[in-house]
């Protein structure tokens, strides 16, 4: 098993509290129907909590090496990994309706 490292270039900070990650997926369960994009899924310990609440549920994820993690960890996931730069993602490509966003945001993208 290998160990993604978090990349400056991408703002990466990955999330490790299992806690604080449960209490951020939470803020969904308001919308039991509505299919969820995650945003910056790094080593998916958000992603987890979005799995077991049932979510359907779509990650974007620059980064090849939290990819390669997320499809060895995740195999539920797989056809729903979005490798692209979610600031020029066309998310009409993804959903034609309403749908949810969630995250722990990269730096970069979030001031």
């Amino acid at each position: 098993m290998f160990q993604v490292k978090a990349k400056k270039s991408f703002g990466q900070h990955f999330l490790k509290d299992n806690e604080i990650a449960n209490r951020i997926a939470s803020t969904l369960d308001g919308y039991p129907t509505l299919p969820v994009l995650e945003v910056g899924a790094g080593t998916g310990m958000l992603t987890k909590h979005l799995i077991e609440k049932e979510k359907d549920l779509t990650v974007v994820e620059i980064d090849y090496e939290s990819i390669a993690y997320l499809k060895e960890h995740f195999p539920q996931l797989k056809g729903r990994i979005v490798q692209h730069d979610f600031l020029k993602l066309d998310l009409s490509k993804i959903y034609n309706g309403n749908f949810c966003i969630i995250g722990n945001y990269p730096y970069n993208i979030s001031s």
